[in-house]
C-alpha cells in the first residue's frame, strides 16, 4: 500500500511535468545519469519517472518469486538514496527493515542454512520447530495418513478460532483504515491548505517542494496600538508552521502567551508569508490583514483565511527559464503574483545596486516612500528601484498582478573580481612568479591558512573573507576525497547525534505530558543539550553565524 498509494499520489501533473523535485538532479547521487543525459532529462526521466514507476510497480513486484529479488534490489536502493537526499527520519530505514516481509516466512532459516557447517553453533536454528503454535491455523491431515507420534501429542489447530477471528477483523479494518486515510480530505478540511490533508496521513510524498521567499511577523499591542515585528521562528524550533493552517494558528496562540511577558498586551497577531509550490510565482498563503490568534479555525470546515493557490498561473513556469536564460550569471529574477487590493512593502538593500521591477500581467502601482510619489505600470513596463530605500508595490489591476524583480548584487560583484584578483596573486606567489613587494594586508596571502590562522591575522576584511572562503574549499574538497572508512565514521557520527536528538525530544515530551512544564531556563538547557550536533557540524554551523555577509561561495 505504501508503494501504490504514493504512485498514485504522484501521478499528479507537477510531478508527472517534472516540477516537483527538479533541484534533485543536481545532487552528486545522479551524476552517473547525468554522463549520458542532461541534468533536464535526468529531473524528468531519472527522478519523476523513475519515482512513478517504482511507486507504482514495486508494491506488485515484490509478491512475486521471479521479480522479489530485483524488486528489494530496487526499492533498497531507492531508500539508500533518500536516506542521503531528504531529512525523513527513520522512515527509509523502517522501509527497508519491513522489506523481508514480503519473503516466505522461513526465508531466515534458509539463508542461515547456506552458511558453512562450522558456522552452525553461532548461527540462529535453521531446523523447522517439532512443536505446534496455537497461533497458527494449519491444514486438516487426509485420513488415514501417518501421524508422527510427537504431533499427534499436540494436535494442530484446524479451523479459526475466535481470536484468530478477531485478529483477522482488526487487519482487515487497519488496511482499509490505510487506505481510507490519504483520501479523507473532505473530513478533516480545516488541515487542507494548497495540498490537502492533515501532514504526514496524505501519503503525497515530495510530490510538492517549497520555497520562501519572504516571511514577516507584525503584532500590535491591542490596548496602546503599538506595532512591531518579530523574527520568523521565534519560540519555536519547527518550520512547518509557514504551509500549515492549523500549526500557524498554534504558533500564533504561542507567541499570544508569550509576548505579554515583553511589555505587550493583548497582542494581535498577522503573517505575511509568501511560498512557491512546484517552482510556480510567488505568492501570498495565508490572508496578511487577518488576525490569527482571534481567526476562527476549526479541523472539520475549509480555513477562511487561506488564500488561494493561483493555478491558473502555472503555464507560466515554462516561461521562466526562458526569461531566466536571457540574463547573465550575476543577475538575479524573482517572481512574484498578488491578489488585488493587496500590497508587498519591500527594501531594496544597499548592496542591491540595480534592482528593478517589471510587470508580467495585470497593472501596479508602485510608490518609493522615501520620494513620497506613485508610479503606475502596465504589462510589459519595468521602473528602477532606489537602494537603501523602501518601497511598497499595489496591485491596482481586476485580477492578480504578476511581475518580477531583476537586481544584480553589486556588492557581491565587485567582491568576485576581488577574489578572482587575489587567487591569481596567491598563485604567483606559490609558484615565485611574483616579483613585486606585498602590501602589510596581503602578507596573510603567503600563510598557510590550515587552522585558519592567516584569516585571524587579516587586517583587511576583503582578504579575510578570502581566506575563510579558501579554507572552506578545502574543507569541502577533503570531504568529497575522503576514503569510504572515513565516510561511513561521519555518517555513523550524524545518524548517532539524529538518534540520539530524538530520543531525548521524546523523553522530554513525555515528562512534560505527565508531570507538566518545567521552568523555562531548565527547559531550554534540556533542548539545547538535546539539539548538540557533532562537533564538526558545530563549528561549520558557527562560522556560517559569524560570517559578516551571505555570499553564493560560502
Amino acid at each position: 500500500m505504501v508503494y501504490f498509494i504514493a504512485g498514485i499520489k504522484k501521478l499528479d501533473a507537477d510531478w508527472v511535468e517534472g516540477y516537483s523535485m527538479h533541484y534533485l538532479a543536481h545532487h552528486w547521487l545522479f551524476d552517473p545519469f547525468k554522463l549520458i543525459l542532461p541534468v533536464e532529462l535526468v529531473s524528468l526521466l531519472v527522478v519523476h519517472g523513475g519515482g512513478l514507476v517504482l511507486d507504482l510497480t514495486a508494491g506488485y513486484l515484490l509478491f512475486f518469486d521471479v521479480t522479489r529479488p530485483y524488486a528489494i534490489i530496487s526499492v533498497s536502493y531507492f531508500h539508500c538514496m533518500n536516506s542521503q537526499l531528504f531529512s525523513i527520519g527513520m522512515f527509509a530505514y523502517t522501509m527497508l527493515a519491513t522489506s523481508p516481509l514480503f519473503c516466505y516466512p522461513d526465508w531466515p532459516r534458509r539463508f542461515f542454512g547456506h552458511f558453512p557447517e562450522f558456522l552452525r553453533p553461532i548461527l540462529p536454528i535453521t531446523s523447522p520447530p517439532s512443536q505446534t503454535s496455537s497461533s497458527c491455523v494449519y491444514p486438516k491431515l487426509p485420513t488415514g495418513s501417518a501421524v508422527p507420534q510427537e504431533a499427534a501429542s499436540s494436535p494442530k489447530p484446524s479451523s479459526p478460532r475466535l481470536k484468530h477471528k478477531l485478529r483477522a477483523i482488526f487487519t482487515i479494518i487497519y488496511i482499509i483504515e490505510q487506505l481510507f486515510l490519504p483520501y479523507s480530505h473532505f473530513i478533516t478540511q480545516g488541515y487542507n491548505n494548497w495540498t490537502n490533508g492533515l501532514y504526514g496521513y496524505s501519503w503525497d510524498m515530495m510530490v510538492h517542494s517549497r520555497s520562501h521567499q519572504h516571511v514577516k511577523i507584525t503584532y500590535r499591542d491591542g490596548i496602546t496600538g503599538q506595532v512591531g515585528y518579530l523574527n520568523p521562528g521565534v519560540f519555536t524550533q519547527s518550520k512547518r508552521w509557514k504551509d500549515h493552517g492549523d500549526m500557524l494558528k498554534q504558533y500564533a496562540t504561542c507567541l499570544y502567551h508569550q509576548l505579554p511577558h515583553y511589555n505587550i498586551s493583548e497582542p494581535e497577531i498577522y503573517f505575511d508569508i509568501w511560498v512557491s509550490i512546484n517552482e510556480r510565482f510567488q505568492q501570498r498563503i495565508f490572508d496578511p490583514r487577518v488576525d490569527i490568534v482571534k481567526a476562527d479555525w476549526s479541523p472539520f470546515k475549509p480555513n477562511p483565511w487561506l488564500m488561494p493557490l493561483l493555478v491558473n498561473l502555472s503555464p507560466w513556469r515554462t516561461k521562466f527559464q526562458d526569461i531566466e536564460d536571457t540574463l547573465d550569471n550575476q543577475t538575479e529574477i524573482v517572481f512574484i503574483a498578488d491578489f488585488p487590493g493587496l500590497h508587498l512593502e519591500n527594501f531594496v538593500s544597499e548592496d542591491l545596486g540595480n534592482t528593478s521591477v517589471q510587470v508580467l500581467q495585470g497593472q501596479l502601482n508602485v510608490e518609493i516612500l522615501d520620494e513620497k510619489k506613485n508610479y503606475t505600470l502596465q504589462q510589459g513596463e519595468q521602473m528602477k528601484l532606489p537602494a537603501g530605500a523602501y518601497h511598497k508595490v499595489y496591485t491596482v489591476s481586476e485580477g492578480p498582478s504578476c511581475y518580477m524583480y531583476i537586481y544584480v548584487n553589486t556588492t557581491e560583484a565587485a567582491l568576485q573580481q576581488n577574489f578572482t584578483k587575489l587567487s591569481e596573486l596567491q598563485e604567483r606567489i606559490r609558484n615565485g612568479t611574483e616579483t613585486e613587494p606585498l602590501a602589510p594586508e596581503l602578507q596573510p596571502l603567503m600563510i598557510d591558512n590550515e587552522d585558519g590562522l592567516a584569516e585571524v591575522n587579516a587586517t583587511d576584511p576583503v582578504v579575510q573573507l578570502f581566506l575563510k572562503r579558501q579554507r572552506r574549499m578545502k574543507e569541502v574538497k577533503k570531504r568529497r576525497e575522503a576514503s569510504f572508512i572515513e565516510r561511513m565514521q561521519r555518517f555513523s557520527v550524524k545518524k548517532y547525534y539524529m538518534l540520539r536528538r530524538g530520543f531525548l525530544m521524546t523523553a522530554i515530551a513525555l515528562r512534560n505530558l505527565a508531570f507538566g512544564l518545567p521552568p523555562m531556563e531548565q527547559l531550554q538547557r534540556e533542548v539545547a543539550f538535546a539539539n548538540m550536533k557533532e562537533p564538526e557540524a558545530q563549528a561549520t554551523h558557527e562560522d556560517n553565524l559569524n560570517a559578516e555577509v551571505g555570499h553564493d561561495e560560502l
